[in-house]
């Protein structure tokens, strides 16, 4: 018994290292990046890092990504100026821009309609919501006092949850020491990815919960009423945003898909002069498929539409002419 044993261990932990190998040798596990909170309390990623995003349980997406300075994903430095014509897109993973190579990003698309005249700043990270990009926008002021045309992307249900900003902690859990010694195998990543880890966490929550003297119930479904609180919740939390970290509504557009977003919300926008434009419209009627067949972040053609919409917002605002 006791031989069955020790060969037991030793074949698995052979098995184990050989699909560490493997996992390596075919590019599966993702690299990681790392992220942290800079002197301004504004959560983002370490400057420069590479690595590959991978998405997909068969490398089905395998883009390559590059942090710049900043803490951003982009081909270039941010480096606003007086002179020159400055545009920036701020939002979250759909703005970041894993899911497709950098250098032809949402804004190297607008750069490259307007023959390099101008610059397009990407400001995306994973998670962010509204109070985390009028944070950034306010912590670095000088920066956006610059900057000619602000576009923020954003999802009215899932952006507007807090009114003040708060740096989240649970995504900096990412970050100890557990973890960064956990993401040195990528044969771990590599699962975490596939959801072969998911009925272990479902059922570490679910002993916590047991701990805690309660148990995980399905939520009930909201009524209208409730839905209508809600979306109320949503417009407070927004006015108490802009109060906090102020609004530039000259140069500031909300991007967002209107078709899922609040009539009291719009309403609001319109009779205080924010402006907005949708693109839910473009990108939900499109005869193409606008995302990844396994993510439904844009795919190259989604982002070529986006790209166009902020295009012609751009030169319909006079901001900057092709000519």
């Amino acid at each position: 018994m006791k031989k069955l044993v020790i060969k037991l261990g030793v074949y698995s932990f052979l098995i184990l290292i050989s699909l560490e190998i493997l996992v390596r040798i075919f590019y599966l596990g993702e690299d990681k990046p790392s992220r942290f909170v800079d002197e301004k309390r504004v959560e983002k990623w370490v400057p420069n890092q590479e690595g590959y995003n991978v998405t997909g349980n068969r490398n089905q997406n395998f883009i390559r990504y590059n942090i710049n300075s900043s803490g951003f994903n982009s081909y270039q430095e941010f480096e606003p100026t007086k002179d020159g014509v400055e545009i920036a897109l701020v939002g979250d993973s759909f703005i970041e821009g894993f899911h497709q190579p950098y250098r032809i990003s949402i804004g190297r698309k607008v750069e490259q309609k307007f023959n390099d005249k101008i610059k397009v700043f990407e400001y995306g990270y994973s998670g962010w919501d509204m109070a985390d990009q009028l944070h950034l926008i306010n912590a670095y002021k000088e920066d956006f006092d610059l900057i000619d045309r602000i576009y923020i992307k954003m999802k009215f249900y899932n952006d507007l949850e807090r009114g003040e900003y708060f740096v989240q902690k649970s995504r900096l859990n990412l970050e100890s020491p557990v973890n960064k010694l956990l993401k040195k195998s990528k044969l771990l990543i590599y699962f975490s990815e596939i959801g072969v880890l998911d009925p272990v966490r479902n059922l570490m929550k679910d002993a916590t919960s047991l701990v805690k003297g309660g148990t995980q119930q399905a939520k009930p479904k909201k009524s209208s009423e409730d839905e209508l609180e809600q979306e109320k919740i949503y417009l407070e939390n927004f006015k108490n945003l802009v109060n906090l970290y102020g609004f530039d509504k000259e140069k500031t557009v909300l991007l967002m898909d209107e078709s899922d977003t609040a009539k009291i919300f719009l309403d609001y926008l319109d009779e205080n002069g924010f402006q907005h434009i949708d693109f839910g419209e473009t990108i939900n009627n499109s005869k193409r498929k606008t995302t990844l067949v396994y993510d439904m972040h844009w795919n190259n053609y989604g982002r070529t539409l986006i790209a166009d919409i902020i295009i012609d917002n751009l030169e319909n605002s006079g901001v900057v002419r092709n000519n």
